[in-house]
């Protein structure tokens, strides 16, 4: 039997986030950079590798480490971090892995025979004489590369444009040859940085990081990472290397525009940097993004959601959701993880997770899914610091003959957990928590009204209690 899948999709103890996802022989791989729980700085660890059966996106198995930090020689000793990467399927039938480190302009690249095998250091992007990218007077700096091959051209897109820095025009595209290192079409801007973007269209969105290119039919999409951080954004193109008009918001990790469910200018989940893409798999469409956990900007974890294209070939802005990649509903019964909440958050909106210095909000005011032990321990994650209003919401169920709920909870608490299918709807029912320093569980009679239903659990009361599962019978 096929398992569901939810949002985080890989294990609630992996943090990979900047995931570019491609298909490959009936299954689809993810690759991205790759956080240390509780690191507290950006893409500590090596790169991993994690793959899916196209017809069974609940049933993700890791890989394994595909390359190492050290094997860059600008890294012999590991002392730069490997920054969010992209992979390519080469003329030659080898698989190329194109990623920068943290402290050097270039782009290096490495090489495989397979989607996650052990890749091999490979070189450096270079110009015909043999100068590396981003080394030549005039070049920008190289950031998260994101590539594509069409036949014996490989096209790589790269940037990183902070607001305000007029040192940076933009993403660039820069054609590469048949051996996957040598410029053949030296670097152009293909979207603005904030700057340069009066009467561009992209005003309000421009670039800011995480390029990635992907085709659809004739039409080329530039998803990438805007000014505004939580949001991905695209532009669509006939050509991959020029004309590119801004198109809109696909998705934002706070839901921020989204005004399905509730106002546009409402944050429902503490947003930050964003960076992932958009890949055909098993006929439908998805957008993959990462969002942040454990109270600041440096634990990431993947998500995914199902997108349509309008006939125009327009995208329209998702939700995040609970049940994203699941080809349907979750299942209105049973067990339930607190870590798959797609909603978080309290009365007092907070767009974004922080995580810098002083703007860090790693304390008792604010939820937030974290875990215990330590990096790699295969700890099932939770919601802790559910204090008074605070909110977690999760979506969506495809609800039958619900009469009643269950919560485990811990903590020092002592109120209750209103229950509601809408985040500001009426109170269906109250399960009252207790102090407690080990899981409890608590159950009440509550009747979920039949059909699709999303779920929202509310703390009120004094101290702070912690949210592992929830139960529906």
């Amino acid at each position: 039997m096929k398992k569901q899948g939810f949002n985080p999709y890989l294990p609630s103890w992996e943090y990979v986030p900047d995931g570019e996802p491609y298909v490959f022989n009936d299954r689809v791989y993810v690759y991205g950079s790759h956080d240390r729980f509780n690191g507290h700085v950006f893409c500590l660890n090596d790169y991993v590798c994690w793959s899916a059966p196209v017809d069974d996106l609940g049933n993700w198995r890791n890989e394994g480490v595909i390359y190492q930090k050290t094997d860059d020689p600008l890294n012999p000793d590991g002392h730069m971090c490997l920054y969010a990467p992209d992979v390519t399927l080469g003329p030659d039938g080898r698989y190329y892995l194109y990623y920068v480190l943290d402290k050097v302009p270039v782009v290096s690249v490495a090489v495989c025979d397979t989607p996650a095998g052990k890749y091999e250091f490979y070189g450096y992007v270079k110009y015909t004489d043999g100068t590396r990218l981003g080394e030549r007077e005039g070049d920008e700096p190289q950031f998260d590369p994101g590539v594509m091959t069409e036949g014996e051209v490989t096209y790589l897109y790269t940037g990183f444009c902070a607001p305000g820095d007029r040192s940076r025009h933009g993403a660039m595209a820069t054609v590469l040859g048949p051996d996957m290192l040598t410029i053949v079409e030296e670097p152009v801007f293909v979207a603005p940085s904030q700057p340069y973007s009066d009467g561009s269209g992209y005003e309000g969105h421009e670039f800011f990081e995480a390029p990635s290119i992907r085709k659809r039919g004739e039409l080329y999409y530039l998803v990438y990472s805007s000014v505004v951080m939580h949001e991905l954004c695209y532009a669509t193109s006939a050509s991959p290397t020029q004309g590119f008009e801004y198109q809109g918001v696909i998705i934002s990790n706070c839901d921020l525009h989204i005004d399905t469910y509730k106002p546009a200018g409402k944050p429902m989940y503490y947003g930050g940097n964003n960076h992932g893409s958009i890949v055909e798999i098993d006929m439908d469409w998805y957008i993959f993004y990462h969002r942040h956990t454990n109270g600041d900007a440096f634990n990431r974890q993947g998500c995914i959601e199902r997108i349509i294209f309008e006939k125009d070939g327009s995208i329209p802005q998702v939700e995040m959701t609970s049940s994203g990649l699941n080809g349907g509903l979750l299942q209105g019964k049973g067990e339930y993880p607190a870590y798959i909440a797609c909603n978080l958050f309290t009365q007092d909106d907070q767009m974004y997770s922080g995580g810098f210095g002083a703007g860090a909000w790693l304390d008792s005011r604010f939820p937030k899914i974290t875990q215990d032990g330590r990096d790699g321990d295969k700890e099932p994650g939770y919601i802790a610091n559910m204090t008074e209003s605070a909110t977690a919401g999760f979506k969506y169920f495809d609800c039958n003959g619900i009469k009643q709920v269950t919560i485990r909870v811990r903590g020092y608490c002592n109120g209750t957990f209103e229950v509601k299918t809408s985040w500001d709807g009426s109170v269906l029912g109250t399960i009252p928590v207790h102090f407690t320093n080990v899981w409890k569980s608590y159950t009440a009679t509550i009747s979920i009204p039949d059909g699709k239903q999303a779920l929202y659990f509310t703390y009120r009361g004094t101290g702070g209690a912690s949210l592992a599962s929830f139960i529906l019978d």
